[in-house]
């Protein structure tokens, strides 16, 4: 009943026709986009990074937490000891200031955080959006009408005064990056909550769904067989554009204070002590903030790629203007050939 059938127009007629494997179809069309490729491949590559950073620092021979104060110079404050930042054979990245913690260590872990806080607030921001948007479609209207207005309410409080708020009243015995991540995903499913219910009321009214329901099916087995899968590419667009927004989120509040705290490691609480470090010891700073940079970068490209490749007919965000020129120009020639011929025939 759910199958997806396409409608190709030829030789003047209409002639439906199973569509190709929608699976099939968006990984063609996301190999297609060579800025999505190699989004996906610089994602791949810091998520293995935070996989492997046992494995990476056992190799160096260092760990995050370590000491070194003989790799510091305590009376110039706590530089480094050597060139660009202690940087040797024992330390890839070199030491942090005052500590002589070694920065390889330390921004492979940090990784581990900051990727798994905003990949763990997104799945719970996905899971309550979807939930409360699709009973919100689905109920009746006073439902409907108190789903609402409690999204309006989650929408219209600002995230980051209410995630610093909630995180300074939490006791510091519990682990601070799963504390993170829960209020970041608490308070940042609205947005996805009224797509979610705004497609799904799109989708009930369509034929198959309203077959179903003469068939005898249940609200939920609706929900579950027909209508879940409608919403799941708008919902994996979300999703992905969410999850840079929740690592810029996660490094902010551990910037200001109230986030991941020490020993554990994290990009925004590197950035925090770096600020008065800019000049003695740039790379303190420049490698948090850099690695920040890409990351919301990739993520950010890879999430317009998926959007592009699960609804082909939005251009995306990241074209040049100069191809489309290119392609208006390409659509016109036949035109202007015929046009010049008929002149010359004249």
């Amino acid at each position: 009943m759910s199958e997806t059938l396409l409608a190709s127009r030829t030789a003047g007629t209409d002639a439906f026709v199973p569509a190709v494997s929608g699976a099939r179809q968006f990984w063609r069309r996301l190999r297609a986009q060579r800025a999505a490729l190699a989004a996906a491949a610089v994602v791949a590559l810091l998520v293995l990074v935070a996989l492997a950073a046992p494995l990476l620092t056992a190799i160096e021979g260092q760990d995050p937490t370590t000491y070194h104060p003989s790799l510091v110079d305590s009376a110039r404050g706590g530089v480094p000891v050597g060139p660009l930042g202690g940087i040797s054979g024992e330390h890839w990245l070199g030491v942090e200031p005052q500590t002589g913690r070694d920065l390889f260590a330390r921004l492979t872990y940090g990784a581990r955080v900051s990727l798994g806080v905003a990949l763990a607030a997104t799945v719970v921001q996905v899971v309550i959006g979807v939930t409360l948007g699709v009973a919100a479609a689905l109920g009746k209207r006073w439902v409907d009408q108190l789903l609402s207005r409690f999204t309006d309410i989650i929408v219209a409080m600002p995230l980051m005064i209410m995630s610093l708020a909630l995180l300074a009243i939490v006791p510091s015995s519990f682990p601070r990056p799963v504390l993170v991540a829960l209020v970041v995903g608490l308070i940042g499913w609205g947005n996805i909550a009224r797509i979610v219910r705004a497609q799904t009321l799109t989708l009930k009214e369509l034929d198959h769904v309203s077959a179903a329901r003469l068939s005898g099916w249940g609200t939920w087995s609706i929900a579950r067989r027909e209508l879940l899968p409608g919403i799941a590419a708008p919902v994996i667009t979300y999703a992905a554009l969410l999850v840079p927004t929740n690592i810029t989120v996660e490094a902010a509040l551990s910037f200001l204070g109230v986030g991941v705290k020490p020993p554990t490691p994290s990009w925004g609480q590197m950035l925090t002590a770096a600020d008065v470090w800019y000049q003695a010891a740039p790379q303190y700073l420049l490698l948090p903030a850099g690695a920040l940079f890409v990351t919301v970068l990739a993520l950010t490209v890879l999430g317009d790629g998926i959007r592009t490749a699960l609804d082909p007919r939005a251009a995306s965000r990241l074209r040049i203007g100069t191809g489309r020129k290119r392609e208006s120009k390409a659509a016109e020639g036949p035109g202007r050939e015929s046009k010049a011929a008929r002149g010359g025939a004249a």
